[in-house]
């Protein structure tokens, strides 16, 4: 069915100053939650002084914590409609308050405080979500074309990573030149680095490879790929000596990163195919209440995450190297320093991201007044797509947490720890999210919406809203 330019009010398509401005949402988030999910539990495990299981259980109980006040969030956007926009206005709201937890996370004044760390860290998360789940709406309320989505998801992971290796290698980088170190931590910032860098070579390639091979089959390839570089990190590390071939390794963490950025990038241009499938089968778009939920999905993964770490940490008896040994400085001040240059950059990021977005696809203002926090639950059970992508983001960023809060170990510590503790290392790093992308390369065989489907499904949607018009 060919449509006319006045039914095609919803497939908008948007000028690259636009998609630049989106994208660099999530650059500004990266640059603050990325610092927290690769260096918070090494800053406070070597820096302010907690014990690793402890600050497993607070990760676990902040999450908690998510699962109630996401869902809140959602409905609490999808209900109101403030004068800077339905979405784009958290970007401000939620933005300044975030910046300043996150610099108060690295603060030492209250060192080895337990009820310091919970405050601010649950401040973070809580000010994160009311920044994050407002941000993924804005992907389905720009337009409804999924040729534009893809283009604005690869736009928006390139910066992303972008965001990522400003953070992985950036980090260690700065807090040595604020700590007046000698010696420069390269290895460590070049390892790091490596996680995000593929994004710059593949992400602009995505649609031409979704093209080629299919939405699915990508997934597919890039998993495997991912698998086949964790396993020769491990081999790497396991049987040759980390020092002498250290290139290898970097050849390893390049293969691995590939694998990842690739299928984890992607999928989050699942999230307004699934949002479509919901107003096609019951009438309403409700994008804040399923961005939601898989602000609740993707934290239970990095729960899961963020707990496992520091339990294995603490079974396999790691202990926190001397300052001497590390080789990421322990400077508290150099830390605090560093997250206050990259929040502020990040508020930056966030402004401009308000600048260039406007929300054009979004719920009439009769179905506004129906949204209830019950709705997050209806839709997860009737939304079929939906039930996969939770499961998936689960699972992807469990692997992610995992071998992002293992790296700093793995490249500072692991040759002054025991054997059992350079294998709980280990297998933070390669073996368990291995055995996580195989899960969810098994779960992402159930997603049923394919590219014909979905531009049918936003087609039909258009029809309704122009029929509904004419009546």
């Amino acid at each position: 069915m060919t449509l006319s330019s006045q039914e095609q009010k919803g497939f908008y398509k948007l000028n690259w100053l636009q998609r630049i401005g989106f994208g660099s949402g999530d650059l500004a988030q990266n640059l603050i939650y990325q610092t927290i999910s690769m260096y918070l539990l090494f800053f406070y495990t070597n820096v302010y002084g907690l014990d690793p299981a402890v600050a497993a259980v607070m990760f676990l109980v902040v999450r908690i914590v998510d699962v109630v006040w996401d869902p809140l969030v959602g409905t609490f956007v999808d209900k109101h409609d403030p004068k800077w926009g339905k979405y784009r206005s958290y970007l401000l709201l939620g933005g300044i308050p975030l910046t300043g937890f996150a610099i108060l996370c690295f603060w030492n004044g209250f060192s080895g405080s337990l009820l310091y760390a919970y405050i601010t860290y649950v401040g973070l998360s809580m000010c994160y979500t009311l920044v994050n789940v407002p941000y993924g709406a804005l992907n389905a309320s720009l337009t409804r074309d999924t040729n534009e989505i893809t283009v604005l998801t690869s736009t928006r992971m390139f910066m992303a990573n972008l965001g990522g290796l400003a953070v992985s290698a950036g980090v260690p980088i700065v807090i040595a030149i604020l700590a007046c170190q000698k010696e420069m931590p390269i290895e460590t910032a070049l390892f790091m680095g490596l996680g995000s860098l593929p994004a710059f070579i593949f992400m602009p390639l995505v649609p031409a490879i979704k093209k080629a091979v299919g939405k699915k089959g990508m997934f597919y390839i890039f998993l495997s790929v991912a698998i086949f570089g964790m396993a020769m990190l491990y081999c790497i590390t396991k049987f040759l000596d980390m020092q002498k071939y250290m290139w290898l390794i970097y050849i390893a963490q390049f293969i691995k990163s590939t694998g990842v950025i690739v299928a984890t990038g992607y999928m989050w241009a699942l999230i307004p195919e699934v949002i479509s499938f919901g107003e096609y089968t019951h009438g309403k778009r409700i994008s804040g209440i399923v961005n939601a939920l898989t602000g609740i999905f993707y934290k239970a993964g990095m729960a899961l995450g963020g707990v496992v770490p520091g339990f294995v940490l603490a079974w396999t008896g790691y202990v926190a190297a001397p300052e001497e040994a590390s080789g990421l400085p322990v400077n508290s001040t150099a830390w605090f320093n560093t997250m206050l240059i990259y929040a502020v950059v990040g508020l930056a990021l966030l402004v401009f991201c308000f600048v260039q977005c406007k929300e054009r696809v979004v719920m009439d203002a009769k179905d506004t007044e129906n949204v209830h926090v019950s709705d997050l639950w209806k839709e997860f059970v009737r939304n079929r797509p939906l039930r996969v992508i939770a499961l998936f983001f689960i699972t992807a960023f469990a692997m992610m947490s995992v071998g992002n809060a293992a790296g700093a170990y793995y490249m500072n510590e692991l040759q002054q720890q025991t054997p059992l503790a350079q294998e709980g290392i280990l297998w933070l790093v390669a073996v368990i999210p291995a055995l996580l992308l195989i899960l969810a390369m098994f779960i992402i065989s159930r997603y049923e919406l394919d590219d014909k489907r979905i531009d049918e499904i936003n087609h039909e949607i258009e029809m309704r809203h122009l029929n509904n018009n004419k009546s």
